[in-house]
């Protein structure tokens, strides 16, 4: 049977959740809409064609007077964890999107009364949910190249071009960090199966970018191994723009990974690509999985199923402090210009 669901947060992302991410899964029925503002409520509705009585400006009416199972929240960042508490408050599961939180303290908030009340918070940290990243993860504990020794990330993008005044996207919060690179610092973790210990990072905008928070960065995060990961990521790159996943170049022992994936085309996971080269020997492409579904529509059936008690959640909100705490870790340290400790409660 499938999962009642009410989404809440219907902007932009949200909006593209109604449209593409939500429809493919059979295990949900989203049975409600929600949001403030009238008008992008009014949008999704009639996009998608839901009636007057699933349609609510606010989460608190649609608990009222809807009957689900759980609660998708992907408004903005700041509304996370307050949304969250409601719907774990009225006995909800709740999904939520990424980044959890802007703190691991706030995040924790919400982990601890899910955990109180028996129930489930997931984060969407969905690019975990592609072929790419899996094989890869199953490579390093395969000991596909011996002991890891360095791993390289670079994510370049150009996002310079808007006015800067009224464009969202150059004010946020940590634009780089908090909205893309957390995916990457998360993808760290699944790979690897470690924790980062110590983080550096340098923000490095020219005086042209329009970002007021950094559009580019240059972070050496520690792992608990010892193993050291240097990232570069960039909104205001010129140059060639790597796919969502950004190129990774993983050394070890006996060889080296290179990956990537997520070109952000209707593909699907058709453009992932995994090369394995061992010492010696000429590099060769990884099979790859095949998945039905990948990305948001995957971790959202993981929910259901999870809601139904099938499966445990790789992403619940337990399991992705350490993802918000490198992230937060990163940004303090663009401010501090020191070396930050992260810290996982």
């Amino acid at each position: 049977m499938a999962v009642k669901l009410i989404h809440v947060g219907l902007g932009g992302w949200g909006g593209d959740w109604e449209r593409n991410a939500i429809p493919p899964v059979k295990d949900v029925d989203r049975v409600a809409i929600v949001d403030p503002h009238e008008p992008t409520l009014r949008r999704v509705q009639e996009e998608m064609k839901v009636p007057d009585e699933r349609t609510f400006a606010s989460l608190t009416d649609a608990l009222a007077n809807v009957e689900a199972d759980g609660v998708i929240v992907t408004a903005p960042m700041f509304a996370h964890v307050p949304l969250a508490l409601e719907a774990l408050e009225a006995g909800k599961h709740v999904l939520v999107e990424k980044p959890f939180a802007g703190n691991v303290a706030e995040a924790k908030t919400a982990v601890d009364r899910a955990e109180e009340l028996g129930l489930i918070v997931q984060v969407s940290q969905n690019y975990r949910f592609y072929p790419a990243p899996r094989a890869v993860e199953q490579l390093i504990r395969d000991d596909a190249i011996g002991v890891p020794s360095v791993i390289n990330v670079d994510f370049r993008r150009w996002a310079n071009d808007a006015e800067k005044d009224g464009h969202r996207h150059y004010h946020i919060q940590h634009p780089l960090i908090f909205d893309m690179a957390i995916h990457h610092f998360d993808l760290i973790r699944k790979i690897t199966g470690e924790d980062a210990v110590k983080v550096y990072a340098k923000a490095s905008d020219p005086a042209w970018s329009k970002f007021t928070e950094e559009g580019s960065a240059v972070v050496t995060i520690e792992l608990q191994s010892g193993l050291v990961v240097s990232y570069r990521g960039s909104w205001i790159s010129r140059g060639q723009e790597t796919h969502w996943d950004g190129d990774w170049h993983i050394q070890g022992e006996t060889g080296e990974i290179f990956f990537t994936g997520r070109s952000g085309g209707s593909r699907g996971p058709a453009d992932d690509v995994v090369t394995l080269r061992r010492a010696g020997e000429e590099p060769e492409d990884v099979a790859l999985e095949s998945m039905d579904l990948w990305g948001r529509s995957y971790g959202l059936r993981e929910f259901a199923r999870a809601i139904r008690g099938e499966v445990t959640p790789e992403t619940l909100g337990r399991n992705n402090l350490g993802s918000v705490a490198l992230m937060e870790a990163a940004a303090k340290s663009t401010l501090s210009g020191q070396v930050e400790d992260v810290i996982i409660p």
